[in-house]
């Protein structure tokens, strides 16, 4: 049950940080001119997410469901779950999940542009308190959450940008990518740096300390791997700005650096997903 637990969070924390990464950045990497050809393949991921999204998230509610109640058919009685969506906390906020995530998946079927990012990025706010987010009571814990939510903002416009990216690269030429990829540079300063510190922040809250420890084991050990994923993105990241020139030229290394960098993103998630199951070794005072 823990491992299908993780693996749900993984695919659900995936599809909605790609969501709403490739959403944000598509009018700042391209304008607001329509893209037909690129504007179809977005709509489609973005379709296919939001469907995965809900999946994953009716199935996340059910594990957790099965994991209190100690059974898997527990986990398909409506009065275990409703108990659940009512009377814990985890519940109260994945009713509004699943909600803005149906509403969601309506709204990518309708020609309603508008409300696509807006609810995207309520369904991206709502994860901040599933998990270690909650651990905390009070205007602490609310902090702790907001510093959540900024953590994921960074995160899912650094993935799905690096997703928009790859299907930028993917298009017949036409489109210049110099400008592109300068301004998905600028902005990934930004988002480094607020991964950075909202990282931080969230470990010196929840361990105590400004590293967890023992180093090579738990919540420790998959944090380091998280980290060492990270710093593998930030390099390529880097090498990519500095050979950003004529890169029109070197068009095959550039995007197998891309997709490298995004699968490091990936896999990061996949250790935070690990990670949110894991106690996080919180000291004594």
């Amino acid at each position: 049950m823990a491992t299908l637990l993780v693996l749900c969070r993984f695919v659900h924390f995936i599809a909605v940080l790609l969501m709403f990464g490739a959403c944000a950045f598509r009018p700042w990497l391209l304008g607001t001119a329509p893209q037909p050809m690129l504007d179809r393949q977005l709509t489609r991921i973005t379709r296919g997410l939001a469907g995965l999204g809900l999946f994953t998230g009716l199935a996340w509610l059910l594990l957790i469901t099965a994991s209190m109640a100690g059974s898997w058919d527990a986990a398909l009685q409506p009065a275990t779950v409703q108990l659940v969506l009512g009377r814990t906390f985890f519940g109260q906020v994945w009713v509004w999940h699943l909600l803005l995530n149906l509403l969601l998946v309506i709204v990518l079927l309708k020609p309603w542009q508008a409300l696509r990012l807006p609810l995207i990025a309520l369904l991206l706010a709502t994860l901040a308190p599933v998990g270690h987010g909650a651990m905390l009571d009070g205007l602490s814990g609310q902090l702790l959450i907001l510093n959540q939510v900024v953590h994921l903002v960074c995160v899912g416009a650094w993935l799905g940008g690096l997703l928009l990216l790859v299907l930028i690269l993917r298009q017949p030429q036409g489109t210049a990518l110099e400008p592109v990829l300068r301004r998905f540079s600028g902005v990934g300063y930004g988002l480094v740096a607020g991964l950075l510190v909202t990282g931080l922040i969230n470990v010196r809250v929840l361990t105590g300390q400004l590293w967890p420890t023992p180093l090579f084991s738990g919540f420790a050990l998959i944090l380091l791997i998280k980290v060492m994923l990270v710093l593998g993105m930030l390099a390529l990241a880097l090498l990519n700005r500095l050979r950003i020139d004529r890169c029109e030229q070197r068009l095959g290394s550039l995007k197998a650096s891309v997709i490298t960098e995004w699968l490091l993103g990936v896999a990061a998630v996949a250790a935070v997903s690990l990670l949110g199951t894991l106690p996080p070794m919180v000291m004594a005072g």
